[in-house]
């Protein structure tokens, strides 16, 4: 039976998981699904359109239903969200992070932030959620990276290092500085 572009992506999903994105290739890939890596190209075109649809992936795996309330508390939903599914996976904010600043995926937490910071003018509603994005995935992947290396011994544990609490103190200190850009109503 052949494979699909989902058995692809969770083939890959699979490889990343028990090897790490250093060692994901699309041989590898071919070998989880036990096929000829030529066989690959007939779902995606490259390793670069595979990240990107692993990306996403990751993301919609993690998805909740928006939050309501207050357009800060919205955010803050949506950035544990995001950090939630990139850490449910080996080396995920490494693969979302990448897809994302390639432009070739993972831009739908993004986009929603955009919506949330409607209240901003459009400029700063853009700039903050591309700020907000960029820590999210800074922080996770500053999470992942310190794990890893200290499973292997190369550093000592350290549970301050991207913990949960760090992430939220950051998060604040990031909406403080957009609730400061907030025009003054009287």
């Amino acid at each position: 039976m052949a494979n699909t572009l989902q058995d692809v992506v969770h083939g890959a999903l699979r490889v990343l998981d028990t090897h790490g994105l250093e060692f994901l290739s699309m041989r590898r890939v071919a070998a989880e699904l036990d096929v000829q890596p030529s066989a690959l190209y007939h779902h995606v075109p490259n390793k670069q359109t595979l990240l990107a649809l692993m990306a996403d992936e990751i993301l919609a795996r993690g998805r909740r239903p928006d939050a309501t309330g207050p357009w800060d508390a919205q955010v803050s939903a949506l950035c544990h969200e995001t950090r939630d599914a990139m850490l449910a996976v080996r080396d995920g904010a490494e693969v979302v992070a990448t897809a994302s600043a390639f432009g070739l995926g993972a831009r739908e937490p993004e986009q929603r932030l955009v919506r949330m910071l409607d209240v901003f003018a459009d400029d700063v509603a853009v700039s903050g959620a591309r700020t907000i994005m960029l820590f999210v995935f800074g922080h996770a992947s500053a999470r992942q990276m310190h794990e890893q290396a200290s499973a292997t011994g190369a550093i000592a544990y350290d549970p301050s290092i991207g913990s949960p609490e760090s992430f939220d103190l950051g998060l604040g200190l990031v909406l403080s500085g957009l609730r400061a850009a907030l025009p003054v109503r009287v």
